[in-house]
């Protein structure tokens, strides 16, 4: 019997945005009091719902604005659905806004620790796994340095290695396998595939439809936050492709 590993049911998340264009909270707090500040709702997810099983590749495609981010970091927990409700069963690694929780003023080393305790990790555990982020990163004598002197290349190569080095229950990634340059997007693709390979339950975002079909078992996809089909790879895929190629006639 398959177990249930994310069960996203009925889910439904509103943003309220401001009319106008406001440039410090000053102007904010002013309008309110006054009663003029207006809004307007934008309905980022619609009523979505589906399930992952344990041990599946869930792809989410679709066009930007579709909902594929926001729905990660619903299940993720950074943000609260308006309506409907999340189940997770197991630990959830996020690999979302990389390097989101480095102290620019921190060495590389001591970002470890942080973002590793961000991310709900142990300091003995990240002790023991030290080196071997290290090494993954391929930043030798920079870990020393402040971070606030690396390039984006080497920030993301640190803050992949730091998410990537335990082996999580749910996976959940957002574009991040072009981190770095292209030997490091080879030896991070492998890492993912290690990963995924591992049994974790894996969701996926990528614009990369190749991509999607060769490590997916299913596939949703999404246009303006509804669901507009979920299931088999291949059928998914090729509707969205065949969607895509409409569109553009």
């Amino acid at each position: 019997m398959t177990e249930k590993m994310i069960e996203v049911q009925n889910v439904s998340m509103k943003f309220r945005m401001s009319d106008e264009p406001l440039n410090s909270l000053k102007e904010i707090f002013t309008l309110k009091l006054k009663g003029k500040l207006n809004y307007k709702e934008f309905m980022a997810l619609d009523d979505v719902s589906f399930v992952v099983e344990k041990g599946e590749t869930l792809g989410l495609i679709g066009s930007n604005g579709a909902g594929k981010s926001t729905t990660l970091k619903v299940i993720s927990g950074i943000l609260k659905p308006t309506k409907g409700k999340v189940i997770a069963r197991g630990n959830i690694v996020p690999m979302l806004e990389l390097g989101a929780g480095f102290d620019l003023e921190l060495t590389g080393k001591e970002n470890i620790y942080l973002n590793g305790a961000i991310l709900g990790y142990s300091k003995e555990y990240l002790e023991s796994k030290y080196d071997e982020i290290v090494e993954f990163s391929e930043l030798g004598d920079f870990i020393d340095m402040a971070i606030r002197n690396y390039s984006s290349g080497m920030m993301a190569r640190l803050a992949f290695s730091i998410a990537s080095v335990v082996q999580p229950e749910i996976l959940i990634v957002d574009e991040i396998l072009a981190v770095g340059d292209v030997a490091f997007q080879k030896k991070s693709r492998a890492r993912m595939m290690e990963l995924m390979n591992g049994g974790a339950t894996v969701l996926f975002v990528s614009h990369d439809i190749d991509q999607i079909k060769e490590m997916c078992d299913k596939v949703i996809w999404l246009d303006h936050g509804k669901v507009v089909m979920f299931g088999d790879t291949e059928k998914v895929c090729k509707a969205y492709i065949e969607s895509q190629e409409k569109g553009k006639k």
